[in-house]
This record gives C-alpha cells, structure tokens and sequence, in this order.
C-alpha cells in the first residue's frame, strides 16, 4: 500500500502496538488479499483504469481514518468498494468541465449504494475474470498485454516489469497508457466474451499467461536462467482463470506450467549453471506439483477438447514420470508430438519431435529432420535449433559440423547459463 496512505493516520507520540498500528496491520493484511479484487469491481462500476486506481487508493487512506475510530467493519470489501465509488463521484464533481463529464457522474449515481457492496463472492470473482480479458484484448498490441495484464491483474510495479522484460520503466508506462488509451477509444467492453467468440480471445489470454510464466521459467536474455517472480506470476494467474473457467485448455496451461515448475531445482546448478535434463537429479522434482499437473493433463484429455497447451502438458507429464531419462517412453513422446503438429504446427515443436526422434531411433534420424527444417530457413534465429543441431552432430562424431552449429547457437543465445554451456561444450570438442 502506498506510504502516503498509512502517513495520513500515523500520530505523533502514540504507543507501540497501539489499536491504531493493529488497525493499520489489518489494513495492509486486506491490501495485499484483496486489492487486486477490489479494483476490478471498481473498474466495471467505474469503467476507467485510472480512475479506478484513484478510488482505490482513497478508499484504503479513508480505511485507515476512520477504522480506528469506527472499527473494522465485518465485511470490509463491500465498504472498500463503495467507499471507492463515493470517492470518485466526488473527484468528478470537482473536475468536471463538460456534459460528458456530467453524463458520467448522473450514470454512477443511478446505481443505488448497495450495488456495489452486496455483490456475492462469484459476483467479484467474475470483475477479476473480466479484467483478465480485457488486459489481453486482441485489439491491444501484442507487446503491450502483458505489462498491462501483470499491472493490472497482479499489481506489479511498473519498474518491475521493466526490469523484468529489461526495458525502461518509461517505455513500458507508454505501453500501458497507450493500451488503456486504446481500450477507453475503442470501447473495447469490460466483459468475459460469450459463444462463438471465446475460443479466439481465450487464445489470447492463454499466450499472455504462458509469456509470463516462461519468461520467468527460462529467462530469454540476462544473467540468470530463471526468474520465479515472473513464473509464480503466470501459475497465479493460470490458477486463478482455471477456479473461474476450467476450459479444457485453461485445464492444459495450468498442468503445463505445473510440470514445467516441478522441475525447477534441478534445472540450475549451485554455481547458477545451465543442467540438461538428462543430467538433472531427478530427486529434486517437486512430486506434488507433478501429482498436480498430471491430475489435470487427465481432466482435460477426459473431455475429448485436446488443445496444444494439453499436448504439451501431456509430454511433460510423460517426462515427469520417467525415473531416468533412457527410462522415458519416447515413442509416446513422439506420437504426442504428432498430435501436437497436427493441431498447433509450428517448426519449433517439429524441432522438439526431431530431438524425441534421435532419442528413440538415434542421433542421424533425428539430424536428418533438424536438417531439413534448418534448410527451409524457418528458424535460422533460433539459438536452441542449431545447439541440438550440434548435439547431434557432436553424438555422430562430426566434430566439425557441430562446432559450427554451437558457434552458431552462441551468437544467438542472450542468456548467460545458456552461453556458458554452449562455451564448455565448444572447449570440449578441442580436448
């Protein structure tokens, strides 16, 4: 919570543990719970970003005013709410300067008071849902819903986005204003979409989600491989969208980002290296988060809607209950490729088929299929194609082709684990 929130009641001279710091306590404890519902309650009555922040904020500094007085009330989201109405109807009456303005303020008012406080808890929970879809509106640009999404749905900073996504904390507030400019212009609606329309936005949303967490699952750029701030932003979301629509698809992300989580620890060296998965200690996967994620890969298939989120989440599940890596079904693992090339096809799976191909027939069938997607030019750019490229290669005893394609891979790569393995398996082909 702001400081300038909690300044407003601190007293000069008051005893430590007062009724007033425990009020204070409560506060922030209410903050940090539901804030983030609160706001989206505020939007749909107020249909504005910024003003709903405003609102929000008056009402936890009208909070800390008058609780120690009046007591915390029993319910206190309800006066949160309506308390963040009032305050913004006011801050418009002071402002306004045209009919437009007037317009706004006669349509707030027409809702009683209680309108606002009496909603039941499916009632809020669908503000959040809505807000969700409306960060990740395909009318928004493509680089501008996620910082909106993680602003607005999750409450980062805007400096922490930036640092994140390594941009400035001013190109990324111009993003965001320039996103709820458009959605304000173009009346985008402030509603979850119905019928025929919710396969292509839930698309959308899922892909933000997805970004988040595997930005912070494998960091594209920068020192560290991971950033568990950005994944445990994306599984918070993915939970929270699964509890308010558990589509087969939404069922799919959340077990793939599970899986994908359950192996963190052994993914990084102590010294903050890069471990492949057939070195990692498989002791160190998180057995509940893979429970978790096989427990929904089951659900969604179970509803016949097998989307490639639910593919993906199958091959890691496949992977998860493999005891080593020889131990692995890999002709599962490629008939599930299959299927995933069928319904999402993409030359970066077809990649990972190829890597699963060389695991079940050997190092040249899988050469073969990464050479004849490397010569059709799709992913020249990809850093991860010409370093399994090079595996291969290296597997084979081509020592000089899989120089080139780790040299290769090396000039792409941003991340530094990631350069740092490409180095030593280069200075291993010398020795």
């Amino acid at each position: 919570m702001h400081s300038q929130s909690r300044a407003a009641v601190v007293e000069r001279d008051r005893p430590i543990d007062s009724p007033a710091d425990r009020v204070r306590a409560q506060v922030d404890a209410i903050y940090r719970s539901e804030s983030r519902r609160i706001f989206a309650t505020l939007i749909r009555l107020l249909g504005d970003f910024d003003l709903a922040e405003d609102a929000m904020q008056e009402a936890f500094r009208a909070a800390m005013e008058q609780w120690p007085r009046q007591g915390v009330p029993a319910n206190p989201r309800p006066w949160l709410v309506s308390t963040g109405r009032f305050k913004a109807i006011d801050a418009l009456r002071r402002r306004a300067r045209s009919s437009a303005s007037l317009d706004k303020i006669a349509g707030l008012l027409t809702l009683e008071a209680g309108d606002a406080g009496d909603q039941d808890a499916e009632e809020i929970e669908d503000d959040r849902l809505r807000l969700i879809f409306t960060c990740c509106h395909p009318a928004l640009s493509a680089e501008a819903r996620v910082p909106l999404t993680l602003r607005e749905v999750c409450g980062l900073t805007t400096e922490a986005i930036a640092h994140a996504f390594l941009t400035s904390p001013a190109t990324l507030a111009q993003r965001i204003v320039r996103a709820k400019a458009k959605i304000r212009e173009a009346h985008i609606p402030y509603q979850v979409p119905s019928g025929e329309e919710l396969p292509e936005r839930l698309e959308a949303v899922l892909q933000v989600i997805y970004l988040v967490f595997n930005e912070g699952y494998s960091a594209s750029s920068g020192k560290s491989l991971t950033r568990p701030d950005l994944s445990g932003e994306g599984l918070r979301l993915g939970r929270l969208l699964a509890e308010l629509l558990p589509e087969p698809e939404v069922l799919g992300l959340l077990a793939l980002m599970l899986l994908h989580e359950s192996r963190r620890a052994a993914r990084v060296s102590p010294g903050g290296d890069l471990v492949l998965l057939e070195d990692q200690d498989r002791s160190l996967w998180n057995r509940d988060l893979i429970a978790e994620g096989t427990a929904l890969v089951e659900r969604a298939f179970s509803s016949r809607q097998i989307g490639s989120y639910t593919l993906q989440a199958a091959i890691a599940a496949v992977h998860a209950a493999a005891a080593t890596l020889a131990n692995t079904d890999w002709p599962q693992i490629v008939g599930l490729y299959d299927m995933l090339l069928q319904v999402a096809p993409s030359p970066v799976f077809e990649t990972s088929r190829a890597v699963a191909v060389a695991m079940r027939d050997g190092p040249a069938a899988g050469l073969a299929l990464i050479d004849a997607i490397l010569s059709r030019g799709d992913l020249a750019d990809y850093h991860l194609a010409h370093s399994a490229r090079a595996e291969l290669c290296r597997q084979l005893g081509r020592t000089a082709d899989a120089r080139i394609s780790y040299e290769r891979a090396l000039a792409l790569a941003q991340q530094e684990p990631e350069r740092r393995f490409l180095e030593r398996r280069l200075a291993d082909l010398s020795v």
